[in-house]
């Protein structure tokens, strides 16, 4: 049912607000850009399809900010439950209030055809409890690294470490569509039999949307923030043009080119291996990459976009534990 025509708002565009005749406003926002909500405030607010929003944790952390009019400013958040991080810890607060409904609730408003079609492709599916029943789901199926594994792999802090690198997987253009360029720091206790070195993941200081400079000065900034030994990147896209713009910033930068010879999930998979071993730590914040994770399965990523985030932690552990492994674990011949 609509309201009576006086009682409908008028929508200014230019200001992106609705406006009622009782001096009531209600202005959009775009997740895209979480500053624009540096600065406004409101007595309520409603997030449409927050698990999908591609800056969910900085959003949501400035909407938070701004709901500071009224007595008891409130959020309403409608979305497909998706399992990000973001989502889970607000279920896991003690003032959510939680439901949530199967698509058939909403079939007064929705095509018969509609509706049959999408049960006969999708029941009993993954994608068909999460789309269609509401369910929030825990795991990708046959995804490389579950949630259980992340969990057991989060520590407060890392013990002295022998290594540390900044890998990145560089993003082949730039703008706010545009892949991010993945910057993942690592760094291993090598002391030992080879089964007994660890890693630690220490940050991830990804950039989304910066040209080559921008991730480049990202890059050498997070090398002198945690004293790395080594910057690593993939230069399958960019050859050598990374090497110069990293030169650019760092003439001097410890650096080496990685190419990949595999596919993304052939590359990961003895990289989820050593989680599986308990051989990998992760520090607290790296949820952005560790959802990513979530979604890498054997077949490919399944999160849409590019696992910018994945790419580059996985060159790290290459570059610390799996090559300097193989090659020791080599067997010698020796001329009689």
């Amino acid at each position: 049912m609509f309201p009576p025509p006086d009682r409908r708002p008028t929508w200014k565009a230019g200001e992106r607000k609705l406006i009622w005749a009782n001096g009531a406003t209600a202005q959009a926002f775009s997740a895209h850009d979480p500053e624009a909500l540096r600065g406004p405030q409101f007595d309520a607010a409603w997030a449409d399809e927050l698990a999908k929003w591609k800056k969910a944790r900085s959003s949501w952390d400035m909407l938070q900010f701004a709901l500071r009019l009224g007595r008891d400013p409130r959020m309403c958040v409608t979305t497909t439950p998706r399992n990000v991080p973001v989502l889970r810890e607000i279920l896991g607060l003690s003032s959510t209030v939680q439901t949530h409904a199967p698509t058939e609730a909403n079939r007064a408003n929705l095509a018969l055809s509609f509706l049959a079609e999408v049960r006969r492709r999708y029941a009993g599916t993954r994608l068909g409890q999460q789309e269609l029943d509401g369910v929030l789901l825990a795991d990708i199926e046959g995804a490389l690294w579950t949630d259980d594994m992340l969990q057991s792999a989060l520590v407060d802090r890392a013990p002295t470490l022998d290594r540390v690198v900044v890998a990145v997987d560089p993003a082949v253009s730039a703008g706010k569509a545009s892949d991010a360029c993945g910057i993942v720091v690592v760094g291993a206790a090598l002391q030992g039999l080879v089964q007994d070195w660890r890693a630690y993941v220490l940050a991830d200081r990804t950039v989304q949307g910066g040209g080559p400079l921008v991730w480049a000065q990202a890059a050498i900034a997070a090398m002198q923030e945690f004293g790395a030994d080594r910057l690593v990147a993939e230069v399958n896209q960019g050859g050598a043009l990374v090497e110069t713009v990293l030169r650019q910033v760092d003439p001097l930068v410890p650096y080496k080119s990685l190419h990949a010879s595999r596919g993304k999930s052939a590359r990961a998979e003895p990289v989820a291996a050593l989680y599986e071993q308990a051989r990998v730590y992760h520090l607290p914040g790296l949820g952005d990459l560790e959802q990513q994770m979530s979604q890498m399965t054997p077949q490919g990523f399944q999160g849409g976009g590019s696992p910018d985030r994945v790419d580059a932690l996985v060159w790290a552990l290459h570059d610390l534990i799996i090559q300097p492994a193989s090659i020791l674990q080599r067997p010698r011949l020796r001329m009689l």
